[in-house]
């Protein structure tokens, strides 16, 4: 390797050199006195320089260091589980998940951050963080989701400096699944003992109306990632009424939430101080047998087309599979999993 004059006459002196610009720098220094680096800053999980900054950027190659949220996984004690990864391109993991029980209840909430606004990591974070704290507490979920983008909407400094993240929420309870959303973050039902064809019945039925609170207790099983203008009715394209497997989504599923995107892909709800007034979808799902509720970022569901779910089983082994095929076909995006039990699963 090449040794540039600056690095050669450190040595010479018996110093060290700057590891962003190479200036000798001496024992005793705090900065280089030269581009202002600090010295004695963490080192660079890619390039192997000193020389991260406070705000987790290498100053030397520009890379966006990784932290704890790289992969994550919780299980509570009903089964219920949870797993949350970078995946394979990107520097860092932007998505953030809560999975808690009280009572007869389970909340999951999984937020995906706006990869194009900044400090999208941090956006989902606190969305996370404030919608699962107010519903295990039994607010409503456009409470949640008000106190969600109240807290995103903070991290702001001007709309054109505004975190943004996806959300969608659930609350399982007595057999019943209340689902809010806004963005492309989805919720799935898989139905336990499906037909090798279509079935022959209903698997649920997707319907209107309040959603009860949660009942007052002691929440388990926090994991929230760091340790730490849509009009009234159903949404285009998903239904009301009974529900057969499979009209949406992959084989052996049905798709309880519908996207807020174009047709392009890009999202047209969000939170965030740029947000126009958005609020939630939301619906209540009543399954008619054992099953699963899955709720996923896009960093999965863009994998699933044509892929046949595995039948619902252990929930954790099965965020596992489904973590494995999402980095097994690419891992482009993170991949963010949340897997509720509902009735006797085989």
């Amino acid at each position: 390797m090449a040794v540039t004059a600056p690095e050669a006459r450190a040595a010479d002196a018996g110093a060290g050199a700057c590891p962003v610009c190479g200036t000798p720098v001496y024992e005793g220094y705090a900065y280089c006195e030269k581009c202002g680096h600090t010295l004695g800053s963490p080192t660079c999980t890619s390039c192997g320089a000193a020389a991260v900054d406070a705000e987790g950027y290498c100053e030397r190659c520009g890379l966006r260091q990784p932290t704890g949220r790289d992969h994550a996984e919780i299980v509570l004690e009903g089964g219920a589980a949870a797993v949350t990864d970078r995946g394979l391109r990107r520097s860092r993991n932007e998505d953030a998940v809560a999975l808690l029980a009280a009572g007869r209840s389970t909340v999951a909430v999984v937020c995906d951050g706006v990869g194009s606004s900044p400090r999208a990591d941090e956006a989902s974070a606190v969305a996370v963080e404030a919608a699962s704290a107010a519903l295990i507490r039994g607010l409503s979920h456009e409470e949640a989701f008000e106190l969600a983008g109240r807290a995103v909407t903070k991290l702001a400094t001007s709309v054109h400096d505004a975190p943004a993240s996806t959300y969608v929420a659930a609350v399982v309870r007595d057999g019943r699944i209340s689902l809010a959303w806004a963005g492309d973050t989805r919720a799935y039902w898989l139905p336990a003992g499906l037909p090798d064809g279509p079935p022959t019945r209903p698997v649920g039925r997707l319907v209107d109306g309040p959603v009860d609170g949660l009942p007052d207790g002691p929440p388990s099983g926090l994991a929230d990632g760091p340790p730490s203008g849509l009009a009234d009715g159903p949404p285009s394209g998903l239904p009301t009424g009974p529900v057969d497997a499979r009209p949406d989504g992959p084989p052996g599923g049905v798709m309880l939430t519908a996207d807020d995107a174009i047709e392009t892909g890009e999202i047209t709800a969000w939170l965030g101080a740029d947000a126009e007034d958005v609020r939630p979808h939301v619906r209540v799902f009543e399954p008619q047998g054992p099953g699963l509720l899955l709720v996923c970022s896009d960093g999965l569901w863009r994998y699933l087309d044509g892929h046949p779910l595995p039948a619902p089983g252990e929930p954790q082994a099965l965020a596992r599979e489904l973590l494995r095929h999402a980095l097994d076909s690419g891992g482009q995006d993170n991949i963010t999993i949340a897997l509720i039990p509902l009735g006797e699963l085989p």
